[in-house]
């Protein structure tokens, strides 16, 4: 017999214990991705202490579990912010300016590996992934080549997958750039993604910051911003990529909000109110194949911020209490096999970040499980979202799912779980000693082990993989990223060569004299990038003053 976790009393609890087929069921027990137990059916006996009122509310009203603003996509709808990145400065331009002219409403920068770990293109452990996975930059006259022609202060801009070490440099860039264009930072409207874990928990590669110096680089670009660049999102905390590497979503939201946490007590330590930063603070989140979870995830992420900004840190205005997200869809959910039905997987995980309330939304090309998307995809990605804002009405009301019996219980059963999560995490010293001590590292591990073991065994089945297998099939077009290596290299010789020497050396002294100081790094990076230091040489003196890691990885 199926094994049930029974309601509590009620008529369901007797009808379920004396009228339900159980026998009848498919499987001895229906749980979601993340483990949370699910009814054949829910009723108001599964809410029997719900004040709607104090846990709904309205929508745009504390503890916005219906929506940060009133009208949501009523009156504003989503960002579409497609991310975009590969090979040189100059291609990726071009991708931009496609993507803008079908309707996209904000760019999204990737990175190559080199450039989000702070290696110059001619760094001999850069050599094979140079222009892979995201566009390189190496000096400030890249940003100019990679933003021709967009205006600055009217984009929206994201620098995403970036960690810290590489947002530092990248973003001072950007400052730069708008300088030296004539346009006020002030007016500069994006998002830095500068999340510590992908450094030292997620993306970990060689050469890698102490965490506590990863943190503190982060934090300095938050400062820097709530002082000068009053509209910039200065970090994106990326459960995303906490999901991607294979917590679960208690886990993501967790460290999420973990990740938050610290970032207001490091800016309370020193000497910023709260309403002054926190209304910058953003998250990344993602969708993945658990519809309902999915949306109960995101409600409950709204709900569980406003109550820790209110009764942790006596945040009083509405501002600084309002859990603001991006989501991409899962790109560890898309598969090698029959990539075109990963179209439907990709739609559907759009579909549950909207119903969720997301600020904007990144659509993943069906592709992308075995390449760079390709024009076609990325195109088909942002249709995909179009379909959704004109063609399917869920933008006419606020939190259509408010109210479910299913979707209420699940919010709460999520609350729960990440509440009691965040107290793991508070034991073990805050998410800085969490990543330090390697318990990060293995949660992650676990989950993404059971995960893959679920596969294998078919406990989860995953179309085209597992089931549903077909064993000719057609190929699909495949984007072959072209080879930009030899041509940053020579760009990179060519501006050592033209560049004022002493001027470097002596703004690179100052990076360094600020790494000793432990001051905020950066105005004098900001400094450096306009002597056309490049970020390699920028991020070596960080490394050499504060030392490199080697992560407690578990066995």
């Amino acid at each position: 017999m199926p094994e049930h976790k029974p309601s509590p009393g009620g008529h369901k609890g007797a009808w379920l214990q004396s009228c339900y087929p159980f026998q009848l069921e498919r499987k001895r027990q229906f749980l979601s991705l993340s483990g949370i137990p699910l009814q054949p059916f829910y009723t108001q006996d599964d809410l029997p202490h719900f004040d709607g009122q104090k846990e709904l509310g309205f929508p745009g009203e504390p503890p916005y579990t219906r929506g940060i603003h009133p009208t949501m996509y009523r009156g504003r709808l989503w960002t579409m912010r497609q991310l975009a990145g590969f090979g040189s400065p100059e291609e990726t331009n071009q991708r931009y300016k496609l993507l803008l002219s079908h309707g996209a409403t904000g760019i999204n920068s990737v990175f190559d590996y080199p450039t989000l770990r702070g290696f110059d293109s001619d760094h001999p452990d850069a050599e094979a992934d140079v222009g892979r996975g995201g566009v390189a930059v190496d000096s400030l006259e890249d940003l100019h080549l990679l933003f021709e022609g967009i205006p600055l202060d009217k984009a929206s801009v994201s620098l995403v997958t970036c960690q810290p070490v590489g947002t530092v440099p990248v973003f001072a860039m950007y400052l730069a750039l708008a300088e030296q264009r004539g346009i006020p930072v002030e007016l500069l409207q994006g998002t830095t993604q500068n999340d510590f874990l992908l450094e030292t928990a997620v993306t970990i590669g060689m050469h890698t910051l102490p965490p506590q110096y990863s943190f503190k680089l982060s934090c300095d670009v938050i400062e820097y911003c709530v002082k000068h660049v009053p509209r910039w999102n200065p970090i994106s905390i990326a459960g995303y990529n906490y999901r991607e590497a294979g917590a679960n979503a208690v886990q993501e939201l967790g460290l999420c909000l973990a990740h938050g946490i610290a970032c207001v007590e490091e800016l309370v330590r020193r000497g910023l109110a709260v309403e002054e930063f926190a209304p910058r603070l953003s998250f990344f989140l993602n969708a993945h194949n658990d519809f309902f979870e999915e949306i109960a995830k995101y409600r409950a992420a709204r709900r569980l911020w406003c109550r820790i900004m209110t009764e942790r840190f006596q945040a009083q205005g509405p501002k600084a209490k309002k859990f603001r997200f991006h989501v991409q869809t899962a790109g560890s959910a898309l598969t090698a096999q029959q990539p075109l039905n990963n179209i439907a997987r990709a739609a559907y995980h759009g579909l549950a970040a909207v119903l969720g309330g997301a600020q904007s939304v990144h659509i993943d090309g069906y592709d992308e499980a075995l390449c760079t998307p390709t024009e076609a995809s990325a195109l088909i990605a942002l249709r995909t979202q179009q379909i959704l804002q004109h063609e399917t009405n869920v933008t006419s009301t606020v939190d259509p799912l408010g109210g479910s019996y299913f979707v209420e219980s699940l919010t709460n059963e999520m609350e729960q779980r990440v509440e009691d999560y965040l107290g793991k995490i508070e034991k073990q010293g805050g998410i800085v000693a969490a990543v330090a001590n390697g318990w990060v590292h293995a949660e992650i591990a676990d989950s993404a082990v059971a995960y893959q073991r679920a596969i294998e065994t078919e406990e989860m089945l995953v179309v085209g993989v597992n089931c549903f297998k077909v064993e000719d099939e057609p190929p699909v077009e495949i984007f072959c990223s072209p080879e930009t290596g030899p041509r940053q290299k020579s760009k990179l010789r060519e501006l050592r060569n033209r560049r004022d020497g002493a001027a470097v050396q002596l703004a690179l002294e100052n990076v360094r004299l600020a790494c000793r100081r432990l001051e905020n790094l950066m105005p004098a990076v900001i400094q450096a990038v306009k002597t056309y230091a490049t970020e390699g040489e920028i991020t070596d003196i960080f490394r050499q003053e504060w030392g490199v890691w080697d992560p407690p990885l578990p066995l």
